[in-house]
Order: C-alpha cells, then sequence, then structure tokens
C-alpha cells in the first residue's frame, strides 16, 4: 500500500490491515521455508507494508497527545 491510500483508512482499518499483513507475513515465511517462493521479494514487500501501517498509527498516536 502507499502511503495515501494507508492515511485516507480510519485507525480500526489501520489495525485491521496491520493483522492481515503480519498473517500473509507468517504465511509467506513459512511457504518459503518449505519450498522457495515464486517471487521472494513478496516478503520484502509485506515487511515494509506492516511498517508503513505501523507508522501511520504511531503518527496518528502521537498528534492526539499533543
Amino acid at each position: 500500500m502507499k502511503i495515501k491510500e494507508i492515511r485516507e483508512l480510519t485507525s480500526d482499518k489501520i489495525l485491521d490491515k496491520i493483522t492481515e499483513e503480519e498473517n500473509l507475513l507468517f504465511r509467506l515465511k513459512m511457504k518459503h521455508a518449505v519450498s522457495p517462493l515464486d517471487n521472494p521479494l513478496k516478503i520484502k514487500e509485506t515487511k515494509r507494508s506492516v511498517a508503513r501501517l505501523k507508522t501511520i498509527l504511531r503518527e496518528r498516536e502521537i498528534a492526539d497527545k499533543s
């Protein structure tokens, strides 16, 4: 997901998306451990997506406090 798309989501939707992406990451890692993935860069993309989601959520938390 792109940053613009993430910023348009509500905090609840971001939390749902984080859970969904973390589950996908876990499944990709397990599949890759058993047999090589067709596109191993998908793991890297998913990690970055989770990081983006968490970053936007944290920015909102900080903005609410101040």
